[in-house]
């Protein structure tokens, strides 16, 4: 099978006059760079992590939560990655948390799946979480399985005046311990009565905090989590071509409405580029999270606990299943059994070995 890609090398300089770069056909390309920000790469990854999540979904509705970071504070997200980051994550799931254990609005544990995206569809930096949550959760007791109401999991507007409370109040102290930097045009709000100026106008402002209504069943939520979890800042299908005049990929525009929400960009490449490295994220960041019921070792406890209040039957336990007949061909050279190192899924290609250079000798003239 052949793949369609933009190659993005400068034009071919030919009797004076430069050709620009377009669409053309390329073989198959079997190598991976693994980098978690490779459009390429990540389509596989994605697949993996599905199919190991397969065993969280429970019988249920879910919902779609987003917690966006108002202008103000994204500016200095953009100077202060890791922890401004790091804060939108545990203000964003303690104001879940907190609300969905409230008697007045759901009273029950629910389980969190928390994907950071920092990218609008300009690949402007538009700093968002995602969270996937199960309608419903367990009582505080541990004595039942609260569901949610149909169409409406927790009120917007009560997470979004928590969201903002926890969040302000900790960022604030992260720039009283001077663990905050500053730097350009934003290098005045060291000054604490700066900051404290430039935060004002969000202060009593309504943070944004979306929810859509559920998913039609757990094939459609990881249908769902395989565009969120591992996206990076475009994909190969929005880019349309590259040129002379730089590269052109399709975007939304969600200030319009219908089908004129469609767009099309045409920005210089090193534009291009800089835009696409704002989403870079720093070393060793976790981009997707999990909390509650789903949260660390007690994830299988928890699932398992839901289903036996749900009425469901539990997911196939391998300890059941007989090994199977060893069908390993006998090793050429001592007659022992292969022993395999590797196993590529169907969707994977498995990497070829890197070529060694021809000896000097060995190039002719």
């Amino acid at each position: 099978m052949h793949e369609v890609r933009l190659d993005l090398n400068p034009g071919i300089v030919r009797d004076g006059a430069a050709l620009s770069s377009s669409f053309e056909v390329q073989p198959p390309r079997y190598t991976i760079c693994r980098n978690r920000h490779c459009p390429k790469c990540q389509g596989a990854a994605a697949r993996t992590w599905l199919a190991e999540r397969e065993a969280d979904l429970l019988p249920v509705g879910y919902f779609h939560v987003v917690f966006t970071l108002p202008a103000q504070v994204a500016e200095i997200a953009f100077h202060n990655k890791a922890l401004l980051y790091d804060l939108l994550f545990r203000a964003a799931s303690e104001t879940m948390l907190t609300i969905a254990a409230d008697p007045k609005h759901l009273g029950a544990r629910i389980g969190i799946t928390a994907v950071l995206h920092t990218w609008g569809s300009a690949l402007t930096h538009h700093p968002h979480v995602h969270m996937i949550v199960p309608g419903g959760g367990i009582a505080l007791d541990g004595s039942r399985w609260i569901s949610s109401r149909p169409a409406f999991l927790l009120p917007v507007r009560v997470l979004g005046a928590l969201f903002r409370r926890l969040f302000l109040t900790r960022l604030i102290a992260l720039h009283d311990a001077g663990r905050l930097s500053f730097y350009g045009s934003m290098a005045g709000l060291a000054d604490r009565r700066a900051f404290l100026r430039h935060l004002a106008p969000i202060r009593k402002k309504r943070w944004v905090v979306y929810a859509k209504p559920p998913f039609a069943g757990p094939e459609a939520v990881l249908a769902y989590l395989s565009r969120y979890t591992h996206r990076v800042a475009i994909s190969n299908t929005r880019l349309i071509r590259f040129d002379a005049a730089g590269v052109t990929f399709r975007y939304k525009d969600y200030r319009r409405a219908g089908a004129d929400r469609h767009q099309v960009m045409t920005l210089a490449a090193d534009e291009f580029i800089r835009r696409f490295l704002l989403h870079v994220l720093p070393r060793g960041f976790h981009r997707i999270r999990h909390y509650g019921l789903l949260a660390g070792s007690a994830r299988k406890a928890s699932l398992a606990h839901a289903r036996t209040l749900l009425g469901v039957a539990p997911p196939p336990d391998d300890a059941g299943i007989e090994e199977p007949i060893d069908h390993r061909p006998p090793c050429p050279c001592c007659g022992g059994h292969m022993i395999v190192i590797e196993a590529f899924a169907r969707w994977c290609q498995p990497r070829a070995p890197p070529r060694s250079a021809p000896a000097i000798g060995s190039i002719a003239a």
